[in-house]
């Protein structure tokens, strides 16, 4: 089975631990969400997943496909077919979105798509995210809203067809129209061969992705995991409860 697995994760930023012993398992063809209050350690999962170098993972693995990705450059594991939506995608000043999506194409299959494909494919992500054909001419990111870099980042993952995404709050910042919208895209995507971690905050977010496992972060480790319904208890009950059953 092809999965992302996370054994006994221990990660430190600058010499403070943050992760602290943290299990997880996420086989592709499903969709597994992430709640927890703010400083729980999500952002740090999905930046340690990816190899940013800020992150020190102390003891324990990461495993996609049974293979360790910790001597792995970000670009390696991307090749591999691991994808991260960036919370604060930056701007990237002198390169179109359409030469960074064909870049990027040609480094995670090894070779560079036809114009008659690139075209067909990005006219088809275009049309689901509702995003203006001059869109793509622009220089990444530079002077988009929040809402465009939110399409942007689900626009490189459709064309790129990661088998995990790793989506860092991706709802952040979005009105409910544009939440649909970007919602719209990864359900695009949903089956056998694409997997997700959700990182959110919100349980609105959960009404359009709907997820098959939701786990609990609380200071560094997973302390609880269900269904969709627990990110509805999440909402009603808040944190407090799942904090004292953790200490217990």
């Amino acid at each position: 089975m092809k999965q992302l697995e996370i054994r006994n994760l221990h990660v430190a930023v600058e010499g403070k631990e943050i992760l602290k012993g943290l299990d997880l398992a996420v086989p592709v063809g499903e969709i597994h969400a992430i709640m927890g209050p703010n400083g729980s350690g999500k952002s740090t999962l999905a930046s340690a997943v990816m190899g940013h170098p800020k992150y020190e993972v102390t003891a324990g693995e990461i495993l996609w496909n049974g293979e360790e990705l910790q001597d792995l450059e970000p670009d390696e594991r991307a090749k591999r077919g691991l994808f991260l939506a960036f919370q604060y995608p930056q701007e990237i000043y002198g390169v179109s979105v359409m030469n960074f999506l064909r870049l990027a194409l040609t480094e995670r299959f090894g070779k560079t798509p036809s114009l008659k494909e690139f075209n067909a494919e990005l006219e088809k992500w275009i049309k689901l995210l509702d995003i203006k054909p001059e869109f793509t001419k622009r220089f990444l990111n530079e002077g988009f809203s929040g809402g465009e870099k939110k399409r942007n980042e689900v626009l490189q993952m459709g064309m790129l067809k990661p088998e995990m995404a790793i989506m860092d709050e991706t709802d952040s910042g979005l009105d409910i129209d544009a939440l649909k919208i970007v919602s719209r895209g990864v359900n695009e995507l949903r089956g056998e061969g694409f997997g997700a971690l959700v990182i959110t905050h919100y349980q609105r977010l959960l009404n359009y992705i709907v997820p098959d496992v939701v786990h609990i972060l609380v200071d560094g480790k997973i302390v609880k995991s269900g269904d969709k319904d627990l990110a509805l208890e999440l909402e009603r009950a808040g944190y407090d409860w799942v904090k004292e059953e953790a200490v217990v």
